[in-house]
């Protein structure tokens, strides 16, 4: 009985590495290997596969892209030490390429003061001295200039702040007329 259920058992599967590299070069397309196409594929040779064999296979596709054996560019996979896979970039902008006839650019210049607090002076004296924090008071007006006469028109006059007050129109008095 023990020989009838060896038999029956199929083979046990190789590491799902070993099964996408294989996945990878069998269909072995120019353009690299999709995912599901990788899928398709194992679910065609191995058949019997577990049921979360679609998170099992992104993560080792994953981890195999991080560990530099496929190189995942444009949604496809390519093995790392194909002749026909395309060079690996770094991450961000690549640089601007640098004429070999331009002259070499200019030193920058060195920083007139260096940068952060600048450090307590070891003067005792200027120490004694408390020095008030805060805003510094308002200076004391001096006399002011008499203001000009609105009439002659000679310079314009200056407006206060605010609102200008009401002006009321000049009544002829009763008491001045009679």
């Amino acid at each position: 009985m023990a020989a009838a259920d060896e038999a029956s058992k199929p083979p046990p599967l190789p590491p799902y590495p070993e099964m996408i590299l294989a996945a990878i070069e069998g269909l072995n397309e120019k353009s690299g290997s999709n995912k599901s196409a990788i899928s398709k594929f194992i679910e065609g040779k191995y058949g019997d596969l577990p049921p979360a064999h679609a998170s099992l296979l992104t993560a080792h596709l994953a981890r195999m892209k991080e560990s530099g054996e496929l190189i995942f560019l444009k949604n496809n996979y390519f093995r790392a030490d194909a002749p026909d896979a395309p060079p690996k970039r770094g991450r961000g902008r690549p640089p601007k390429p640098r004429d070999p006839n331009a002259p070499p650019p200019p030193p920058k210049p060195s920083l007139p003061r260096p940068r952060g607090r600048p450090p307590k002076s070891k003067d005792p004296i200027s120490d004694a001295i408390p020095k008030s924090r805060g805003r510094p008071p308002k200076k004391a007006k001096t006399a002011p200039a008499p203001p000009p006469a609105a009439g002659d028109g000679s310079a314009p006059v200056k407006r206060g702040r605010g609102r200008p007050p009401k002006v009321r129109p000049a009544v002829p008095s009763e008491a001045a007329a009679a």
